[in-house]
């Protein structure tokens, strides 16, 4: 049984505070350039120094000596104060020195920077392959010292496992307890994962458990009524079921994956529940939508996803339902069914955003290339999915519990990340989390060799060029990384090796079982890995001895994404360490990118231009690529501002409520 003080912090979190506007989020953007301004870096730098000083006297330590010296900062960050910041640089240079001990690992000069810009609520830029994770591991050791929850947020279960078991024994050595939190993890094991003082979890696991809790506690999830209503009573209040012990710090890796890219939808807690007639409506819309033809009685709006009916389609429809029951007679409830499957034919592509196995539609997160079986697409658009692909129904569900990531990671009293890629996104890291961003330089120069990019008049010639670039590298020994956005490019690629004699191993949300092998053997002389995003993120991928001599690591990307920053991910999959790699991107006027981002006329102009093969068909190509990639990156911006006004006009408009989060 848990003491008063311990129950009480359950459910606490800090009330999130409003996202400026107008004058005071002018003041408040010049607040945080000069946040990040060149002086910060300078001072990390100046206190890593003396974190390095100290390196003779730790190493003069034997082991118990230390371990002391460390429990002795430990009790000092406990208390707090004054007395935790004085130990903050011997801290860090007894830390430096068992991560040597336990992981054969001596943090750099920059990584300690690093560490000290996650304790100082900074969002660190690290370039691929810099260390990020035992730097987050030496920050959380700092946090996990003051005994408050400390939640190290990543992008995946496989890098949650991994870092966790990785860095265990320097938490244990440490006198910190680590441990995880996975989507496999029935409730005990998941509270059991949140006692420890460093918790490692994804995004979409801790969310789910926050809501969760909260529903579980009912009237008794605010700790201060709870406790008062305790102590009023001088009985117990249950509060069994909950697993989180709540929110304090928050180390979030790949932060522009978790709050950037992936904050956009809301995360949803839902039960299902028995709607035959929804079954049946939905079994016939799918039936009504394959009689309408493309272009003819409906439109397409590649860019924002949605179907529009003509004159001609409604017309169509309503001749079709005229012996139908009631409620396809009227058009209003009728052509918000058949535009639903509509969407779910044009815009749900299987191996893309979804994959079948065994007879069940599982979801493909488009980010991450990883699957999320415990996930469906809400009102009617599973089903609906389902009804196309002549797949059995599921039960649809009902929504219990909501919330946005962008105002959960808001609820922390303490929160700091990191990424290879932020500078894009700096302001708006600042502006909605209060996060100032600074660059953490390489322990190396990179002297990744990164060749122009490609650009055909379509797709076919880029994949026939994608195809000859493979076989030109592979001939030299150089192993390949070949990246795609989606499970049916990657499975195509690697069709079109095998039929020229090549052979390349797969990792898609199709073939995810043996991730951590491919992984590991990518580096290898002359193996091809084709893989999704999956292998885009928080991976090392290492070389063999005599790789370096051939050239190291050959990044391919097959496309661009909506997101430069994916891209840059991608291609520092190589040359990390100061180490050989090259880079080569492929790109067509027929991508999805340039399809759903730019009008049909500068399409148009831009594959004439390349066929043409005039010295400007270049130049104007890469220029529509950028202005596509520029309008993508546009549009996620205001959705993710949409999903900020919602969060705010749900909180106005429900004031006469209880505020909950």
């Amino acid at each position: 049984m848990h003491p008063p003080s311990l129950e009480y912090a359950r459910t606490l979190f800090r009330p999130p505070k409003p996202v400026l506007k107008g004058p005071d989020a002018l003041v408040d953007g010049y607040i945080g350039r000069w946040r990040r301004r060149s002086g910060v870096l300078e001072g990390l730098r100046r206190d890593a120094e003396k974190v390095d000083a100290l390196a003779t006297e730790m190493g003069a330590l034997d082991h118990h000596a230390l371990a002391q010296r460390l429990l002795g900062y430990r009790d000092a960050f406990r208390r707090g104060g004054k007395g935790a910041e004085a130990s903050l640089i011997p801290s860090l240079a007894g830390i430096r020195e068992a991560a040597e001990r336990q992981l054969g690992l001596r943090p750099f000069v920059v990584q300690i920077m690093g560490a000290l810009a996650l304790h100082r609520g900074y969002l660190a830029e690290m370039a691929t392959g810099e260390g990020k994770t035992l730097t987050a591991g030496m920050a959380g050791v700092l946090a996990g010292w003051t005994r408050r929850p400390c939640h190290i947020i990543t992008v995946n279960d496989y890098l949650v496992k991994r870092d966790a078991a990785w860095l265990e024994s320097l938490y244990h050595f440490c006198g910190v307890r680590v441990g995880c939190v996975t989507g496999d993890m029935p409730p005990e094991k998941r509270r059991h994962g949140y006692e420890c003082d460093v918790t490692y979890t994804t995004s979409k696991e801790v969310v789910a458990d926050f809501l969760r809790d909260n529903l579980q506690a009912g009237e008794n999830r605010n700790p201060t009524r709870w406790l008062i209503r305790r102590l009023a009573s001088n009985a117990r209040l249950k509060r069994e079921g909950l697993v989180m012990r709540g929110l304090h710090t928050a180390i979030v890796d790949e932060a522009d994956s978790v709050l950037i890219d992936e904050a956009v939808t809301p995360l949803i807690i839902s039960a299902p529940r028995k709607n035959e007639s929804l079954r049946q409506v939905v079994t016939m819309a799918e039936s009504l939508a394959t009689e309408l033809v493309p272009g003819t009685d409906y439109t397409v709006n590649d860019r924002y996803r949605e179907i529009e009916l003509t004159e001609a389609g409604l017309a169509r429809l309503e001749s079709l339902c005229e012996a139908l029951p009631g409620m396809w007679r009227g058009p209003g409830r009728r052509n918000e069914l058949i535009k639903q499957a509509l969407v779910a034919h044009e815009f749900y592509q299987r191996d893309k955003q979804y994959v079948l196995d065994e007879g069940k539609l599982v979801i493909v997160d488009e980010f991450t290339g990883r699957r999320m079986a415990q996930r469906s697409w809400r009102q009617g658009m599973h089903q609906a999915v389902e009804a196309k692909e002549g797949l059995e129904l599921s039960d649809p569900t009902e929504t219990i519990a909501r919330l946005s990531f962008q105002r959960f990671f808001r609820l922390y009293f303490r929160i700091s990340g990191m990424t290879g890629t932020a500078r894009e996104a700096a302001t708006e890291f600042w502006a909605i989390y209060k996060l100032p961003m600074v660059s953490i330089p390489p322990n190396r120069p990179c002297v990744r060799r990164q060749f122009p990019e490609r650009i055909y008049s379509t797709a076919e010639a880029k994949w026939q060029g994608i195809v000859d670039e493979v076989r030109r590298v592979h001939a030299t020994g150089q192993p390949i990384l070949v990246g795609t956005r989606s499970v049916a490019a990657s499975e195509a690629l690697a069709e079109r090796l095998e039929a020229v004699g090549v052979r390349a191993r797969v990792l898609n949300a199709m073939r995810h079982q043996d991730e951590a092998v491919v992984v590991a053997t990518a580096g290898g002389a002359g193996c091809i890995t084709i893989a999704t995003n999956m292998a885009g993120r928080g991976t090392d991928i290492k070389l063999d001895r005599d790789v370096a001599a051939l050239g190291g690591l050959h990044v391919i990307a097959t496309e661009r994404h909506e997101s430069g920053r994916v891209d840059r991910q991608l291609f520092g999959r190589c040359a990390r360490q100061g180490g050989p790699g090259s880079a080569q991107a492929f790109a067509s006027s027929e991508d999805e990118l340039v399809q759903r981002f730019l009008p049909k006329p500068v399409r148009e102009t831009t594959a004439k231009a390349l066929q043409s093969k005039l010295p400007l068909g270049y130049t104007l190509a890469a220029g529509a690529l950028n202005l596509a990639q520029h309008n993508a990156q546009r549009q996620a911006f205001k959705q993710r501002a949409s999903i900020l006004r919602m969060d705010d006009w749900m909180e106005e408009s429900l004031s006469f409520a209880p505020k909950e989060f």
